[in-house]
């Protein structure tokens, strides 16, 4: 990997899908095992998810860093409680963003924290509340890294921009199905750091009301969508110390296809031996990036 890029880490959001075993998982792999070793064996990043519905205990915390004991390179991104992003009615009291923080607290003082994710939902439209409630979140966590997705297009404004560069905030640049009022994809840097998180494509199923998570999820990126974020990813990197790119399109483990596909456009391919046989075997395409000498 050229040494421009060794601060670009890539990996998926989270891990705990049924739908991976057989096809990143093994079907047979022993309880014992942690899935994050897999994963890390493959990608120098993770998204945490679990943090978003509950506090997660600090043993949790521990037990991550432990499974990634070994990979001095990987690091961890986390999704702020909900509480926070998306239960607009009331604030969490200090007690209970106590006990959120602590439940990360291991991984920042391991420097393993990359950074805090507020992710907010499309619904999260621009208006004076809407903006505290962001000003609130920077105010509870002035000591970590901290990044903001907003997916509406009425953020879409040059003041939110200039004040997220003012508080060392990054804009979190996504790829979602897009419609009228849907935040499009970007290449904008707020912050030190830069943030880039693609959901996938399933217009149909993003807004059915019937649909599960997995269907919103369901999609595969192909090379050329791909290579539009590289694009930006170059054209990015220039001004950030470090670089978090974190596919989300996780059903049946399409986040590991696309997030290895990223990790090759940007010179980085892991040994062909630590690919499974069955994500090969699911999505043959792989197959050009991991060629056997």
């Amino acid at each position: 990997m050229p040494q421009e890029d060794v601060f670009i880490h890539v990996g998926p959001a989270g891990w705990s899908y049924p739908d991976w075993k057989g096809v990143f998982y093994p079907p047979d792999m022993p309880r014992a095992m942690h899935p994050l070793r897999l994963i890390a064996a493959l990608f120098d990043l993770v998204e945490i998810n679990v943090t978003f519905y509950r506090t997660a205990a600090p043993r949790h915390a521990e037990a991550w860093l432990r499974a990634v004991a070994d990979k001095p390179r990987f690091l961890f991104t986390v999704k702020l409680w909900e509480r926070c992003t998306h239960e607009r009615d009331a604030w969490p009291g200090a007690e209970e963003l106590r006990r959120w923080r602590d439940g990360v607290a291991p991984l920042a003082e391991a420097g393993k924290l990359g950074a805090v994710l507020a992710q907010f939902p499309w619904s999260f439209r621009r208006t004076p509340e809407n903006r505290a409630r962001i000003a609130c979140i920077a105010d509870a966590f002035p000591d970590w890294p901290l990044a903001v997705e907003l997916r509406h297009a009425s953020w879409d404004r040059p003041e939110l921009f200039d004040g997220l560069r003012k508080r060392g905030i990054a804009f979190c640049n996504i790829d979602q199905p897009l419609f009228q009022d849907s935040i499009g994809p970007a290449a904008l840097v707020t912050a030190p750091f830069a943030y880039i998180r693609l959901h996938g494509r399933n217009r149909d199923a993003w807004f059915r009301d019937d649909a599960t998570r997995d269907e919103r999820y369901n999609y595969l990126y192909t090379g050329d969508e791909l290579q539009s974020w590289i694009e930006r990813v170059e054209q990015m990197k220039r001004g950030v110390n470090r670089f978090f790119i974190v596919a989300n399109n996780h059903y049946r483990a399409q986040a590991i296809v696309n997030a290895l596909e990223i990790q090759a456009a940007l010179g980085k391919t892991p040994p062909a031996e630590l690919i499974p046989q069955g994500l090969i075997a699911a999505y043959p395409r792989l197959s050009n990036l991991f060629r056997k000498p």
